[in-house]
């Protein structure tokens, strides 16, 4: 098990010397291919590499030269750019790892990582799939499966379907579960086949939209439906199992900052958790994770309401986006763990004495996603050549990315290309720690969401912790929180703001994705973020 620089504190897992006892384990894995594509098949390639194992990408047309592939030992083809033709077609990514003598597939997240036909593809193949078995993701990767599994073991689901909801069956449904309801795929999550439904009249449409999106990110178009608990944090726990009842839980992660319903920052410890309440999501998670005899890593997430009510949404039978600030405050490398999982490693047996399933965080710490989406245009997606690109840099910051200056982000993919962590001792230093991260980092010939992370670290609300759901999307409602585009009338006050940056230090490279304005002879890869420069310009009123 690998250790953060900077994490002195954490506890480590039983058997933690998992990397010089590899060779003694039963399922003996010499080489994996990478079933994905972007930051997760780095992240994953990098964690294979430091335990002495090899490595095989796949790519798709468009992907061929991405940093994925060029960091793996080996690398297949396997289709066009569209995933339902490459990165979906589970016996062209069974032929590659079986051609290039891969004993197992990590799948990542996304993608193929929470389809059990897929599992089972790779079982029955004689590979190791480095993730739950297939009747683990049947069971509760399944957002069906998980609430029939989660009732009893101690906190319930939100009220809703208790099966995939038909078309026609809709407004029955509406009129017993109420308005606002949600509408979302049943076979898989981040934030994809997701809609809110306010009104009669608007369910039809979003259904049609949530299906065909679900149909199109994981293969299956079924959908559930639950009410829309608004105002209510989203908290959610990270966990381990050994597939034979071995259990190991993490203190919650909180993700309820969130943009169109996918998540845009998250951290851990969560500012909004009591004592009790993390008690309660704790033995829930261990509950279920022993008695259903999850194997790898997973996360159960809730909604915890205003008044404290907590209520299960779902399990994700996968690595998280956000793994990384667990992994920082814990001092666990939770790919490796996966990993020594899938050969055979074995946890210590489930205990309700918490103290001896948990690992205690040392600090916090914070993720913010760098997505290739304007923000001040409702976040449609920013397509382009990377024509500059500079990565924040400093102590306990870390930054997962496939992106690299001259890449192409095309439109086929998720807009993620970048997730910035920071660690602390304590929430406010990691919070100070990432706005410093992303103040630095320079993004050119994209939009990114980088201008929005620098105005949320630095709103009062959420610095105090008291955000929610719909927490962003209320403050960017406010000019003063996030400018977006100007009133007519007041771009004559732009403009002058914008000639006295210039003069000062040479204008930036407009829409360029957050380029920096340079001073005369200095590069442009050494240019400031234009937000850092008009923080230090800041009209105020009457000026």
């Amino acid at each position: 098990m690998t250790r953060d620089p900077g994490i002195h504190n954490a506890k480590r897992l039983p058997g933690a010397e998992r990397t010089s006892a590899i060779s003694r384990k039963k399922k003996r894995i010499k080489k994996v291919l990478v079933a994905n594509r972007g930051e997760i098949a780095v992240r994953v390639i990098r964690s294979l590499k430091a335990l002495g194992l090899r490595s095989v990408a796949v790519y798709s047309e468009v992907d061929r030269n991405a940093l994925h592939v060029r960091l793996a030992d080996e690398a297949a083809f396997i289709g066009p750019a569209p995933a339902t033709e490459s990165y979906l077609k589970i016996e062209g990514l069974i032929h590659a790892a079986r051609s290039h003598g891969a004993e197992a597939i990590h799948p990542g997240y996304g993608f193929l990582s929470e389809n059990a036909a897929f599992a089972r593809a790779v079982e029955e193949a004689g590979l190791v799939f480095i993730g739950p078995t297939a009747e683990n993701i049947t069971r509760l990767g399944d957002k069906l499966g998980a609430r029939s599994a989660l009732k009893s073991a101690g906190i319930p689901p939100v009220p809703g379907s208790d099966g995939a909801v038909e078309r026609g069956e809709l407004k029955k449904l509406a009129k017993q579960v109420g308005f606002p309801l949600l509408l979302k795929a049943a076979a898989g999550g981040g934030g994809k086949g997701i809609r809110i439904v306010r009104s009669a009249d608007e369910l039809e449409a979003a259904f049609d939209a949530a299906a065909s999106e679900a149909r199109s990110s994981f293969g299956s178009s079924d959908l559930i439906a639950e009410r829309y608990v608004e105002r209510a944090r989203h908290v959610e726990v990270q966990v381990l199992g050994d597939g034979m009842g071995g259990v190991r839980l993490f203190y919650e992660r909180d993700c309820s900052t969130q943009r169109r319903l996918q998540k845009l920052l998250e951290e851990t410890p969560s500012p909004g958790m009591t004592p009790a309440i993390r008690e309660k999501l704790l033995l829930t998670a261990g509950r279920a994770v022993s008695s259903e005899q999850y194997r790898g890593a997973g996360t159960l997430e809730f909604l915890l309401s205003e008044d404290e009510e907590l209520f299960f949404l779902e399990m994700n039978t996968r690595i998280q986006v956000e793994h990384p600030v667990t992994e920082m405050t814990a001092g666990v490398d939770l790919v490796a763990e996966q990993i020594a999982i899938a050969q055979g490693d074995e946890l210590p047996g489930w205990s309700e004495d918490l103290s001896a399933s948990v690992i205690e965080p040392h600090g916090a710490a914070v993720e913010f996603r760098v997505n290739a989406e304007d923000p001040t245009d409702d976040f449609s997606p920013s397509t382009g050549r990377v024509t500059a690109l500079r990565l924040p840099a400093g102590p306990w910051v870390r930054v997962e990315t496939g992106l690299e200056q001259g890449n192409e982000v095309t439109p086929y993919y998720d807009s993620l290309i970048a997730k910035v962590v920071a660690w602390g001792p304590h929430r406010s230093a990691a919070l100070s720690r990432l706005k410093v991260a992303l103040g630095e980092m320079r993004v050119s010939g994209v939009l990114t969401t980088v201008p929005l992370g620098l105005a949320l670290l630095s709103d009062a609300g959420f610095l105090r912790g008291h955000n929610h759901c719909q927490y962003l999307a209320e403050r960017l409602r406010d000019r003063e929180f996030f400018p977006g585009s100007p009133p007519k009338e007041e771009l004559p006050l732009i403009a002058a703001a914008a000639a006295w940056i210039a003069t000062s230090a040479v204008a930036s490279e407009a829409r360029g994705g957050n380029a920096g304005a340079s001073r005369p002879g200095q590069p442009a890869s050494q240019a400031l973020s234009p937000w850092v420069l008009l923080d230090r310009f800041t009209l105020k009123e009457g000026r």
